[in-house]
């Protein structure tokens, strides 16, 4: 006969812990039809799955980020990036305005800082900016890799290894200073393609190094929907940020409008689902940025900040169909 639970017993299913139940919750989803013969459907005992959803500020252009704070809640997210010229001006406004002002703007909103955006100042240079990410709540700061261009093979692994043995210091001052760095897979760069982050993660030991995933550049490599997502999954939790960002027609020269928004998730043709289920598989928890890139840099993806975050919704809803059939 089995034992009699008491209060505080917990009734756990699988091994995850979001599947942790009190025996308070386990009676009141009885109660109200949700477990039967003491079986929890599987939903309920893992919990579902969510995109951590942040935005860049870049999608904006250089609008004011008094204009911009009001739309973050708006498009699903609660965190922020911030970029700074040529693709906005945010980063600059937050020394104008000044921190302080910066911080209570955050607060009124109900906004957290989540990351900085820092291509202008490559990899070697990020450590007074990491100080600021911080003071500020932020946990991550992005940017490019540095080395030759244009490598393959072995070439290229050995160049990596050197990189990845320049970035120890900086690994090290980002841990004391309690934020991690992304390098995004960029064109035009010694970190741009699959083998070349798979072996910058091997290289680099410390876990405040990992990845910012641009989908947009792979694609353009001949990186297919599965080739992605098993790229993802190899990435795993050193994953920091997922662009969803998809190749289209490019970014590079001015097109028609309904051309340049085929980068937006939903709109190219890049199936992101076999991509969502790889993030779901390891329940990833890093960020996820809807973006694109406009032509010329610096302006909004579409005339106004109300037309931009009805796009970046629009595509959201797409992402969280790829969810739900994921």
């Amino acid at each position: 006969m089995n034992a009699p639970l008491n209060p505080s017993h917990e009734l756990r299913f699988g091994t995850s812990e979001r599947a942790v139940l009190s025996r308070r919750q386990f009676l009141k989803l009885a109660a109200l039809g949700g477990a039967t013969a003491g079986v929890i459907p599987p939903a309920l005992a893992k919990g579902a799955f969510k995109l951590n959803y942040i935005l860049s500020s870049s999608m904006y252009g250089t609008l004011p980020l008094s204009t911009i704070m009001p739309e973050v809640e708006k498009t699903g997210a609660s965190t922020i990036d911030i970029w700074p010229r040529v693709h906005g001006s945010q980063r600059e406004q937050m020394e104008e305005m000044g921190h302080d002002q910066f911080r209570a703007l955050l607060k009124q909103h109900d906004v957290r800082l989540g990351c900085i955006t820092r291509y202008d100042l490559g990899p070697y240079n990020l450590q007074p900016e990491m100080k600021v990410c911080a003071k500020l709540g932020g946990d991550l700061l992005i940017c490019g890799g540095s080395g030759p261009k244009g490598l393959s093979g072995g070439s290229l692994k050995n160049a990596v290894r050197m990189f990845a043995e320049k970035m120890k210091p900086h690994a090290e001052a980002a841990e004391a200073a309690g934020v991690k760095i992304g390098i995004e897979n960029h064109s035009s760069n010694l970190i741009n393609t699959p083998d070349s982050l798979k072996w910058l993660l091997e290289f680099s030991p410390s876990k405040t190094i990992g990845i910012a995933m641009a989908p947009y550049h792979l694609e353009s490599l001949g990186q297919a929907a599965t080739d992605l997502a098993k790229l993802v999954k190899q990435l795993g939790n050193r994953l920091f940020m997922f662009y969803a960002w998809q190749h289209g027609m490019g970014c590079m020269k001015k097109l028609p409008k309904e051309q340049e928004l085929l980068q937006m998730p939903g709109r190219g043709k890049l199936d992101f689902t076999p991509i969502i289920r790889s993030l779901k598989s390891f329940d990833y928890s890093g960020y996820t940025a809807i973006f694109m890139h406009p032509v010329p840099r610096g302006i909004p993806i579409l005339p106004t900040a109300a037309k931009t975050t009805a796009e970046i919704n629009r595509a959201r809803s797409y992402l969280e169909k790829c969810l739900t059939k994921s």
